[in-house]
């Protein structure tokens, strides 16, 4: 359920009195009977409903506002832990980084050096300068190459790490000390100047053959599309930032939470094979439909007595106008499957249209309704 408060229009604090008047005034708005020509006036009337049920009852109202805030406090020590931890890491990185460089600094000389005595003896295989991976295995220990053999490898870890802490960025720590903050760029520093580049260096003064170029991680995005894109099979584009775009079509098979991978539209990094951009396809909420899997759920309002007696509707279905037929006695967990007429799933087929009955009462009291349950009540039959 939404946020009843921001259904209402009414602030936390707000008295009774003030929401059962937002309440009043949302509901003759969104009424249906007052918005005919709309298809959501229902769906929509009946949420408000659900709101107003909500906030008038101080029991309901005080769980909700606990739940609230119980999540917004989890939400805030887990952004504050998280940023201090990467802060840590960040700074043992850093050091790390440091004490690396200076060490292959070092091992270039030392291998200048081996070089050219290999270079005057080349009859002699023991003579031979030493192989650059074999080098940084010396220099940064046997994990590097088990780790998947070499620097790039390690770049790669790094950038997926990073990949994996968007937290950090997107929402900045005002609780962060001036340290955690310089030790955090100065990580970030070290992973854009990965060991690769140590490696070529190791490689132009020993004259070993550079490796076949490693794939860049792929770039992750999301595309936020509509319920009327998928059916349609649109063009879709996503921003993979810096100014870049990308265009693809939904295909079938397209629902929430699909994946489609554009090959080589990822990062682009010199010396290595450019990675692939993995879009993550989100569909907006839609005031008609709620997808679920493939097929698409919809509600449908009836009166008492057209669910006491049953009678033919007509619901806006995703291609159009759909006329159905609600059975006598049909109560609000009835459901009317309509095959055919939700999303098409990849394999020649398609999902359904559920069709969700919701009974619903007059705008104004009935007499002979009121006398009529009332009689009922104390069986009481005329």
């Amino acid at each position: 359920m939404r946020d009843p408060y921001k259904i209402l229009g009414v602030k936390r604090d707000a008295g009774q009195d003030e929401i059962k008047a937002a309440w009043r005034n949302m509901a003759k708005a969104v009424h249906p009977d007052h918005n005919q020509g709309d298809p959501t006036a229902s769906a929509r009337f009946a949420e408000v409903g659900r709101a107003y049920e909500t906030l008038k009852d101080p029991k309901k109202r005080s769980l909700f506002d606990n739940a609230a805030r119980m999540a917004e406090a989890k939400s805030n020590e887990n952004t504050i832990m998280a940023q201090r931890q990467a802060a840590r890491e960040a700074a043992v990185r850093a050091k790390a980084a440091q004490e690396n460089a200076e060490r292959v600094m070092e091992e270039l000389a030392r291998a200048a050096a081996q070089k050219a005595a290999a270079d005057a003896a080349k009859q002699q295989q023991t003579g031979a300068a030493e192989p650059a991976e074999e080098m940084i295995e010396r220099i940064f220990g046997a994990q590097a190459r088990a780790a998947g053999g070499g620097s790039r490898t390690a770049y790669t870890a790094a950038s997926r790490k990073a990949d994996a802490e968007p937290a950090v960025d997107k929402q900045p720590d005002t609780t962060k000390t001036e340290a955690e903050t310089m030790a955090e760029d100065a990580a970030t520093a070290s992973i854009l100047q990965p060991l690769s580049l140590l490696t070529s260096l190791v490689r132009r003064f020993t004259g070993s053959a550079a490796p076949a170029p490693e794939k860049v991680p792929d770039l992750i995005a999301t595309a936020t599309v509509t319920v009327d894109d998928v059916l349609k099979g649109s063009w879709t584009l996503v921003d993979l930032g810096e100014g870049r775009e990308v265009g693809f079509t939904l295909a079938p098979g397209t629902t929430e939470g699909h994946q489609v991978r554009l090959k080589g539209q990822g990062h682009k990094l010199s010396g290595m094979q450019r990675g692939d951009a993995l879009i993550n396809v989100h569909i907006a909420p839609d005031t008609r439909f709620k997808v679920d899997g493939f097929d698409l759920h919809a509600v449908l309002p009836v009166t008492i007595e057209n669910a006491v007696l049953g009678t033919d509707a007509e619901i806006e279905g995703p291609n159009g106008p759909l006329k159905i037929t609600v059975p006598a006695w049909s109560g609000s967990d009835k459901t009317i499957r309509i095959a055919g007429q939700g999303l098409a799933d990849g394999a020649g087929g398609r999902g359904d249209l559920v069709v969700e009955l919701r009974i619903i009462l007059w705008e104004k009291p009935d007499d002979k309704v009121t006398d009529l349950m009332r009689s009922m009540k104390n069986g009481l039959f005329l």
